[in-house]
């Protein structure tokens, strides 16, 4: 069966006209001059996403949300909904299409068209909670395709791993008392935004279904691949997901503008495919990656491209950059016990 993909034209008209913003439209169109420069595309099954309805996007948000949304459409003007946040007029039809490649590219690994999946979508979406649109983010493009595959196809246990630099706010929010969804991020921090604590677990029944892993900055491949190892990998096994979705943003790499972590394309390499031999091991190969962050336009594109080589089953890598200039990393050894104590993974 072949590798789902999902993109869309549209997705490089959400743009904010009077300055340069770091979320702009060149970061989608990076993606596809490097996929279709290495052939990457045609590998691929690729699906054309519609809008999606509101009634799907209501299973992860709130009515107001969509309401702004839709006023803002009625606009004849940008609007900032935060001081990082903008919509156009197109937005959110946009964002819409960008859940809908994420929902359909899921479907299709679900009902079996496909191995796995990539998504490459903007407006990103992991920052956007049950009620507000934020970090760049309008709509949960990765929790709306969890609720699908929870109302649908009644699976009872997804993992999401985020590994993008920032702190998955919003889909930590959406799924915080859900213990269907185990939600594992690695963030840079103290960082944007202020969320991810290690003691965020969770609450209510899906206490414990929350693990966080805050990382001081000047984490590079060696830290990562600790990280994975003896918290991201034993978590997964314990919790034995029907499905496998990651937030993949590549805001952590060590030459990306806007964060301070050291991570190579060789190191996100390894922690991409680690999670796709999770997926065979635990899920029957069913894992889904949806593009998030990442601001230097190279490590995006690249790093987008290596997920398509790994999907593919093939061994490449493309790597314009090679490794971090300081590969110096500050010793997290107490961080990780302290979160292995947390979430009993000791022993």
């Amino acid at each position: 069966m072949p590798t789902a993909y999902a993109t869309h034209t549209s997705f490089a008209e959400h743009d904010i006209k009077t300055y340069q913003h770091p979320e702009h439209a060149g970061r989608i169109q990076a993606v596809w001059q490097t996929l279709d420069q290495l052939h990457l595309a045609d590998e691929m099954l690729s699906l054309s996403p519609a809008p999606l309805d509101r009634s799907v996007i209501e299973l992860a948000h709130a009515p107001q949300l969509l309401d702004m949304l839709e006023r803002i459409a009625h606009q004849e003007k940008t609007v900032l909904i935060d001081h990082d946040t903008y919509a156009t007029p197109a937005s959110y039809e946009i964002a819409r299409r960008a859940a809908s490649a994420a929902v359909q590219v899921t479907e299709a690994v679900l009902k079996g068209e496909a191995n796995n999946g990539l998504v490459a979508v903007r407006p990103p979406g992991h920052h956007a909670t049950i009620n507000k649109a934020m970090g760049f983010c309008l709509l949960n493009n990765i929790a709306i395709a969890a609720r699908i595959a929870q109302t649908k196809y009644q699976l009872k246990r997804i993992l999401i791993v985020d590994y993008d630099v920032h702190h998955g706010n919003g889909t930590q929010d959406i799924f915080y008392d859900d213990p269907g969804v185990l939600f594992i991020s690695t963030h840079q921090a103290p960082f944007y935004p202020g969320s991810g604590h290690i003691s965020q677990t969770g609450k209510a029944e899906g206490h414990g279904y929350t693990l966080n892993i805050p990382m001081p900055a000047g984490q590079g491949d060696i830290n990562y691949a600790a990280v994975f190892e003896q918290i991201v990998i034993p978590a997964a096994q314990r919790y034995q997901p029907q499905l496998i979705l990651v937030s993949a943003g590549f805001d952590a790499h060590w030459h990306d503008p806007l964060a301070n972590m050291k991570l190579s394309l060789a190191g996100y390499n390894q922690l991409t495919r680690q999670l796709i031999e999770l997926a065979d091991g635990l899920c029957d190969g069913k894992i889904v990656f949806v593009m998030e962050g990442g601001y230097d336009l190279q490590a995006l594109s690249h790093g987008v491209a290596n997920i398509a080589y790994a999907l593919l089953e093939r061994d490449d890598i493309t790597d314009p950059y090679g490794p971090a200039i300081d590969s110096s990393e500050p010793d997290i050894a107490e961080l990780i016990s302290q979160i292995r104590r947390v979430h009993q993974l000791e022993g």
